[in-house]
């Protein structure tokens, strides 16, 4: 995965990550929005099989870049309890 920032305001953060795909990028925007103080996180890739993925996050009364690593880390405490209850299958 590589992150590239493209844009960034106290309020706003728009950022590429090149390498992933629509998994993620969901995963990533559902937490997104729920972090306090994020008013919209969303993506697009332009092209399904050769896009980037582009984000957008806006915030109000919290640095983009806080609300990113707070849903990073709901992101992979979640993905370690998958990986945790699929060892068990």
């Amino acid at each position: 995965m590589e992150f590239n920032v493209l844009e960034e305001t106290k309020t706003r953060l728009v950022f590429q990550l090149k390498g992933e795909t629509h998994t993620f990028c969901n995963t990533l925007k559902e937490e997104l929005n729920k972090v306090k103080g994020v008013t919209i996180a969303t993506y697009k890739i332009d092209h399904p099989l050769i896009g980037v993925p582009e984000f957008l996050i806006e915030t109000k009364g919290v640095e983009p870049r806080k609300a990113l690593k707070d849903a990073l880390k709901v992101v992979k405490k979640n993905a370690e309890e998958f990986k945790k209850e699929a060892s068990k299958l």
